[in-house]
């Protein structure tokens, strides 16, 4: 495989600026950024920093102000809303920080509820396996603790067999032991089906599991890292 082949996104000159009435503020400014197949990236930083920005941009929520942005080569910059529709349902999967499970469906129904719209999904029994919750399929989310709705959350993600799954503070509501199993989950499933997995975090403890460590800092990118000794996520500790 090719150098080239590898690159799942790739961005260059980045910028986003969102217009708050007479006020212009910069969410990002001038990122470059690759980023390769199977890798877990942890991206740092303090709020305000554009964490977030940049990860909506990767997932086809939201539109570069300037700047270029491709996906396994494709250029995404001026897709329309269709294209990224399409886009998000067919390559991405999100975790976010609250869970946003339907309350009325069971763990299956849940994740059921992204494998009828997908291409080649697992079924919900597979998913919800992967994630340590296959004798929980049946119990809604009032009754599965935050970390097992996270887990659910993380299945429906994973379901409809994305290339790239992005996770958005996924341990930010969990206590250190619930967010380590959690954290668990995501290493399996990066290791196991290499699923290129960027996972955003203000806890730098969580960078040591990472293959590379990218530090934002005011729009920009401060630093890039790969930890010399890549920590299995079990061996965290906050």
């Amino acid at each position: 495989m090719t150098e080239a082949a590898k690159e799942v996104f790739a961005v260059t000159g980045l910028s986003k600026v969102y217009d708050m009435g007479e006020v212009q503020v910069t969410a990002l400014s001038g990122v470059d950024l690759t980023l390769r197949a199977g890798e877990l990236v942890v991206l740092l930083g303090p709020s305000g920093s554009g964490k977030s920005t940049l990860l909506n941009i990767l997932g086809g929520l939201d539109h570069p102000s300037a700047g270029r942005f491709f996906y396994q080569g494709r250029d995404l910059t001026s897709a329309t809303d269709r294209e990224l529709t399409d886009f998000r349902r067919y390559h991405v999967g999100f975790v976010f920080q609250f869970y946003n499970l339907i309350p009325s469906l069971t763990a299956r129904e849940n994740v059921a509820a992204v494998t009828e719209i997908a291409k080649q999904p697992m079924t919900p029994e597979a998913a919800l396996a992967l994630v340590g919750l296959e004798e929980r399929l049946d119990h809604f989310p009032a009754q599965l603790s935050g970390g097992e709705q996270q887990r659910v959350a993380i299945a429906r993600a994973i379901a409809k067999n994305p290339a790239v799954l992005l996770c958005d503070e996924p341990t930010g509501s969990l206590d250190s032991k619930t967010g380590i199993v959690v954290l668990e989950v995501l290493e399996r499933i990066n290791q196991e089906l290499g699923t290129t997995t960027i996972l955003i975090t203000h806890n730098i403890v969580i960078a040591a599991m990472a293959d590379r460590v990218i530090k934002l800092a005011d729009g920009r990118i401060a630093g890039i890292e790969s930890p010399t000794e890549r920590l299995a996520a079990r061996d965290l500790i906050w």
